[in-house]
């Protein structure tokens, strides 16, 4: 039997990347596993391993920048499967160009917010009432190495590093609910969101260099891979991780230590 047999979680961004890591990751635990992005091809994609491999999934298109959509995965779940156990909070990205905090538009740096901090808001706000009434969720952030220091632009940092703000004061709010919540932060990690070519641009040197100075700023001197965030993920989602809760752990190969 899988750490999280019996469990239905969401995965907002499932799509690719660290998402798709983890989706994939709970369904061989046992998880019905609802995946959620802006592109249906990818979420088919997605699914289509998971059932292959005998687990259970379902798709849901959504797209995380809009208020009244961004909930829905986790309304599809409940509806479908009566319940929501898990909830991981991944999408996350810039929107436009935000390299320069004097060209930055306002759009575009509110986007950006929206789509790294607000956006998970307006998800957990729609699963929380389900988890009360069990008595038990799994609220799991993803962050970035950006949640604890510099490093990136500046509304990607300040909405990562919003995001632990959060984490803690919700943990703390729904504690007596049997509802867990943390923050996973991954350092450099190889997803389709880094640009090798546009960051080696930026500095003037070849991708090479550029892949070279990014696994510089780790102890172990590499990039992750984004399946190598879901044991953390798995941890804080199944019953050994009960006891882990306003928590910030990263997995990231010891990132600007």
């Amino acid at each position: 039997m899988g750490q999280l047999e019996g469990r239905v979680a969401v995965v907002t961004g499932g799509g690719r990347g660290i998402g798709r890591a983890i989706a994939r990751r709970y369904a061989a635990e046992g998880a019905t596993v609802v995946v959620s992005s802006r592109t249906r091809t990818d979420l088919d994609d997605v699914v289509a391993g998971i059932e292959a491999a005998g687990g259970a999934a379902l798709a849901v298109v959504a797209d995380a920048l809009d208020r009244d959509h961004a909930g829905d995965p986790v309304r599809e779940a409940v509806a479908a499967f009566g319940r929501i156990d898990v909830l991981v909070n991944n999408v996350g990205g810039s929107v436009g160009r935000v390299a320069d905090p004097f060209t930055t538009s306002d759009e575009d740096f509110e986007a950006t917010v929206d789509l790294c901090f607000t956006s998970a808001w307006w998800t957990t706000k729609v699963a929380l009432p389900s988890m009360r009434d069990q008595a038990h969720g799994r609220v799991i952030n993803i962050g970035s190495g950006a949640s604890k220091t510099t490093g990136g632009s500046l509304p990607y940092v300040a909405a990562k590093h919003a995001l632990v703000g959060f984490t803690r004061q919700l943990a703390a709010d729904v504690a007596r609910f049997g509802i867990n919540v943390n923050c996973l932060c991954p350092g450099w990690t190889n997803t389709s969101l880094v640009d090798w070519e546009r960051i080696a641009a930026r500095s003037g040197v070849t991708v090479e260099q550029a892949q070279e100075q990014a696994a510089s700023t780790s102890l172990q001197h590499r990039v992750l891979e984004p399946e190598e965030l879901a044991g953390m993920a798995t941890l804080l989602a199944g019953p050994d991780g009960g006891g882990i809760t306003g928590q910030v752990l990263s997995v990231d190969g010891g990132y600007k230590v």
